[in-house]
């Protein structure tokens, strides 16, 4: 994070700031050490420091290499003791100040300019020769330099800027920020102020710094592409979610659906009954022959008697197909009774009589198909009849279009003549419109989401070296 530029809306500096990643950073370093190691036979040693964000501009020694005498290998690493080693130092500590060693770094840093130590006995910015009395290697320092109109603002607060011990403000009248630093060292003797050894690190430091540059304008599209990901996954969430609260509540269509098939029913059995009084009391009489045998068990509990009478009673309200009947009776009536029996009832013909009465309601669920019952409906055409039977006492747990379409056109047909038949018939096509909608509303929506995030799984962003986004799921949406 490097320097900034005037604010003119506020008094004071908007830092302009670098991200580059740890080890592409000091790979950069040990590429340009190596450059200039290798291509000035007179130079042994080369360090780069970084130079960190306002207002502490801390440098911070990034990578040292030294080369052997067969100028074959080096060595890398930061074995010696050094201000500069992590975690570095500030600029209060480094910049020129009265009664203190002035520093090559703070020469670097505020001027912009290089330093050449081409008599290192003689050396003023020498902090050893001006502390200890030993004078440093003969070396060159040089800036790496980044116009300040090439790096992007920072999104973050303004920070307060360094100044100088005169207390101008660091880099006010510059177009340029200093990144790095670059120190090379030389063979006694072989280095002077200007010489073209300084011009080929001057130019290789302006190499340094574009490709920290295209660094940071790398990183900066990374995480501007990690970011419109994340983007994508938050919007795409937040329509599932909104979307789901709707799809989720259309089930209580199937569910009014189902009501709609159960008044039919109760309509149907109402209709056959009038054709066949001898057959009305096959629900209620078995109910109440249910509610008198729980007279007969010995010791039962109060609370035992009202949940089973509740659930006789419920069972005089109830139309439903003869499979999901027999299903309910089985748990909500007989299983009651087969813990209530093997509990307390010894009576052998108690046993008998509850299971058959038991098996007379899951008989009664069927007195809407019942063939001797129909037989009493001829006024109604007999394919008329039989389809409708067929579709009124279906497995009601897998309604589709197709069978709500056979459904309403049935309905049409006025030789029914149910009670609510017109009304029944409207109130379904209403509902089955209402399905029709919510279910292409979820297979569109389902297709939007996968085609907006069908670019989060790139091996562009997601196997890069410098980053890697989250992988977030997105929940598909289900009826």
């Amino acid at each position: 994070r490097l320097s900034g530029v005037r604010d003119e809306k506020r008094s004071g500096y908007r830092p302009l700031t670098i991200h580059i990643d740890k080890d592409a950073l000091e790979r950069a370093c040990k590429e340009i050490i190596e450059t200039i190691l290798y291509c000035l036979p007179n130079a042994f040693k080369g360090t780069v420091y970084r130079i960190g964000k306002p207002p502490h501009m801390i440098a911070k020694r990034v990578t040292s290499g030294i080369i052997d005498p067969e100028r074959r290998r080096i060595s890398w690493g930061l074995p010696e003791r050094s201000d500069y080693n992590p975690p570095g130092k500030s600029w209060s500590a480094y910049r020129d100040e009265p009664g203190r060693p002035l520093e090559a770094m703070a020469w670097c840093v505020e001027r912009q300019k290089s330093w050449t130590a081409e008599s290192p006995k003689h050396d003023m910015r020498s902090v050893r020769l001006q502390v200890e009395g030993v004078w440093e290697d003969y070396h060159h320092m040089e800036p790496v330099l980044v116009r300040k109109e090439d790096l992007f603002l920072d999104n973050g607060p303004a920070l307060p800027y360094p100044v100088t011990s005169e207390g101008k403000t660091l880099w006010e009248d510059s177009d340029y920020v200093v990144i790095a630093v670059i120190k090379i060292h030389f063979r006694p003797n072989t280095i002077k102020i200007g010489s073209p050894e300084t011009r080929i690190i001057k130019k290789l430091s302006r190499s340094l710094g574009t490709e920290l540059l295209s660094y940071q304008l790398r990183q900066q599209s990374l995480d501007a592409m990690r970011q419109l990901v994340e983007d994508k996954i938050k919007s795409c969430n937040l329509l599932a979610d909104s979307l789901r609260n709707a799809i989720t509540k259309s089930g209580l269509i199937f569910s009014l659906i189902k009501l709609e098939l159960s008044s039919l029913r109760q309509q149907w059995e109402d209709l056959l009954l009038r054709q066949n009084p001898g057959k009305k009391g096959l629900k209620t009489d078995t109910v109440g022959a249910l509610n008198r045998a729980l007279d007969r068990v010995p010791g039962i509990p109060e609370r035992t008697r009202e949940e089973l009478v509740s659930m006789h009673n419920q069972f005089l309200e109830l139309f439903l197909p003869p499979e999901g009947g027999r299903n309910w009776v089985r748990m909500q009536i007989e299983e009651r009774w087969e813990a209530l029996i093997a509990e307390r009832v010894t009576d052998e013909n108690l046993v008998l009589e509850v299971r058959r009465l038991i098996d007379d309601l899951k008989r009664s669920l069927s007195l809407g198909k019942d063939p001797g019952a129909l037989s009493g409906l001829n006024r109604i055409p007999k394919p008329l009849k039989q389809e409708w039977v067929d579709l009124l006492y279906a497995d009601t747990d897998h309604l589709d279009m197709a069978f709500l379409n056979r459904l309403t056109r049935v309905l049409e047909e006025p030789a029914l003549g149910l009670p609510f038949q017109k009304k029944t018939r409207k109130r379904l096509v209403h509902l089955q419109t209402l399905a029709e909608i919510m279910g292409r509303l979820e297979g569109d929506t389902n297709t939007v989401l996968r085609e907006v995030l069908n670019g989060c799984d790139k091996d562009v962003i997601c196997n890069d070296r410098f980053s890697r986004p989250p992988r977030e799921k997105i929940e598909v949406l289900r009826l």
